[in-house]
C-alpha cells in the first residue's frame, strides 16, 4: 500500500526550525547557537518497525517522518538544522530532507534524544 499524501487537514504539528549561527563568545572563541528561522504547520508521521526505528526506540529515541509546505523557506532546511514542537518543546535532529520529490510538499525525516 502507498503512503498517502499529505492534506491540510493533517497539518496538526507547530513546529519552528533553527539553524546554527556562529557566534563569538567574547573570549575569542566561537561557539554554534541555533536561531529560530521560521514557523511552519506540519503533518508527523511515525515511522514503522525497521531495525533502525527497532533499535532507535530501545535507545529512547523517536523517528518521525515530517511534511511541511514546499516554499522559498522551507526548501532551504538543511541537515544541520533543528526542529523544534512548539506544544512539547521537543527538539528534534534533522536526518534527512527531501525537497525535490514533490513540488508541493518538503519531507523530512527527524530524530529525538540526539544532539542537533
Amino acid at each position: 500500500m502507498a503512503a498517502s499524501k499529505p492534506t491540510a487537514g493533517r497539518l496538526q504539528h507547530r513546529v519552528a526550525f533553527d539553524e546554527r549561527q556562529t557566534v563569538d563568545d567574547g573570549a575569542g572563541n566561537e561557539r554554534g547557537v541555533f536561531q529560530e528561522k521560521f514557523k511552519r504547520w506540519a503533518e508527523f508521521r511515525h515511522r514503522g518497525g525497521s531495525e533502525t526505528v527497532i533499535a532507535a526506540r530501545l535507545e529512547g529515541q523517536n523517528i518521525l517522518g515530517v511534511y511541511v509546505r514546499s516554499d522559498a523557506q522551507s526548501r532551504q532546511i538543511g541537515s544541520d538544522w533543528e526542529m523544534r514542537d512548539l506544544r512539547t518543546g521537543t527538539v528534534y535532529a534533522i536526518n534527512i530532507v527531501d525537497a525535490v520529490s514533490d513540488r508541493y510538499w518538503v519531507y523530512i525525516q527527524v530524530r529525538s534524544g540526539v544532539a542537533p
